[in-house]
């Protein structure tokens, strides 16, 4: 009986101790993925402005996709569609202090 609690208890020791060790893995990964930080400014809508081309020059470096950049911008400014008019002003991100406009 003590045996058997035994090599159950070894079981479940190594078996936490395996599987425990993906999730730290996974969990360095991200942190390596997130380890660039992101710096905010205000720029001016200028006439031909749009938020796609807003955002292929903004998103450098950010490893987001020109639409995922887009649904960041709506979100940080509270837009619910894509239309932005000259002379406004919009919150912007950048990924690297060379990017700062």
């Amino acid at each position: 009986m003590i045996r058997h609690l035994i090599v159950l208890l070894l079981i479940t020791l190594l078996g936490s101790r395996a599987f425990g060790s993906f999730p730290v893995k996974n969990s360095a990964a991200a942190f390596d993925a997130e380890a660039i930080e992101r710096y905010y400014t205000s720029i001016q809508i200028r006439q031909g402005d749009s938020l796609w081309s807003i955002a292929g020059k903004y998103k450098g470096n950010s490893g987001l996709t020109v639409e995922q950049y887009v649904k960041e911008l709506k979100n940080i400014n509270g837009l619910k569609e894509d239309t932005i008019h000259s002379g406004h002003y919009l919150t912007v991100m950048y990924f690297t202090p060379e990017q700062a406009p």
